[in-house]
């Protein structure tokens, strides 16, 4: 049987506030760059060579860009708070959103390194994925990854996501390296199963451990 879906274009998406402990993602604002540098210094994210992190010099721009993004209705960035703290520790946002066709990536994402390998990514991925598909209704969402960063995509892979194909020689990096980018999706069908691995993995991390 073939597939079909509601064809109706959505509306530019309005910037959202998310929340689920220990998380708090807001809208992105131009006050946020000296704490997101403070975050990134963390790890001194900005020498990355597989993503584009702003940095002590360059974050104010990274910011300016992503709200020029949103004004044109094809970002939507985050700022993700710990709320134990209260302080900024990453970012992450929609972007390649396509309103007619009701589909968006997560992505330009990016964590201090003390909140690598925790909770946060599994709950920033819960909340995001959530609100796309139950709240704004998406056909799929997907995720881009460069080849080079072989723990980013082991991490999507471990969501549930499918892995598409690649993208080759798809972008031309700061330090002119062609990326060859990996594509991942889910689909809205695919969602319940994917909702249910991130809650059982929250599960076991919030376990206390046996003696």
């Amino acid at each position: 049987m073939p597939h079909a879906a509601d064809r109706t274009p959505w509306p530019p998406l309005e910037p959202v506030t998310l929340e689920r402990s220990p998380v708090r993602l807001r809208p992105l604002a131009r006050g946020d760059a000296p704490a997101l540098v403070d975050a990134a210094r963390d790890g001194e994210l900005w020498k990355l060579g597989y993503t584009a992190i702003g940095g002590p010099e360059t974050m104010a721009a990274w910011v300016e860009q992503a709200l020029a993004a949103r004004d044109q209705h094809r970002v939507l960035a985050f700022v993700v708070e710990h709320l134990p703290s209260g302080r900024p520790i990453g970012s992450t946002r929609y972007l390649n959103i396509e309103l007619a066709h009701r589909r968006l990536e997560i992505g330009n994402t990016w964590y201090s390194a003390s909140f690598q390998r925790s909770a946060v990514n599994t709950t920033c991925k819960l909340l995001l994925l959530a609100h796309a598909f139950d709240t704004l209704g998406a056909v799929a969402v997907e995720f881009r990854t460069d080849e080079r960063n072989e723990r980013s995509r082991r991490a999507i892979l471990e969501l549930g996501a499918r892995h598409d194909g690649v993208l080759r020689h798809h972008m031309i990096m700061p330090d002119g390296w062609l990326r060859n980018t990996y594509v991942f999706s889910i689909l809205r069908a695919e969602w319940p199963a994917v909702r249910e691995r991130l809650l059982a993995r929250l599960a076991r991390n919030a376990a206390p451990a046996e003696s």
